[in-house]
């Protein structure tokens, strides 16, 4: 199976203040699940969600690296990155 690009890295704030690190490569889309209820069952519990990351990658495996990288973050270094946001590119 082909994995079709870009690939968007991207970090939500819950409603609770929590973070929730994920990729995908349908940013827009994604967002609308997690906010309609029927997206990653952490997030379920803690709507709405608002964007406060993303990257973008060419390719799948680095934004599968750039998300594990970020999910080993402390929250203080998610707020640091968070800050940084705007929409850059790899």
């Amino acid at each position: 199976m082909k994995h079709r690009g870009p690939y968007c890295v991207y970090i939500v704030q819950c409603a609770d203040g929590t973070y929730y690190t994920g990729y995908t490569n349908d940013l827009a889309g994604r967002l609308a699940l997690h906010n309609s209820g029927r997206g990653a069952k952490y997030v379920r519990s803690r709507l709405p969600v608002a964007l406060v990351y993303t990257k973008q990658y060419r390719y799948h495996k680095k934004a599968l690296q750039a998300e594990r990288d970020i999910k080993k973050l402390t929250r203080s270094q998610k707020e640091k990155l968070a800050g940084t946001y705007a929409g850059t590119n790899d």
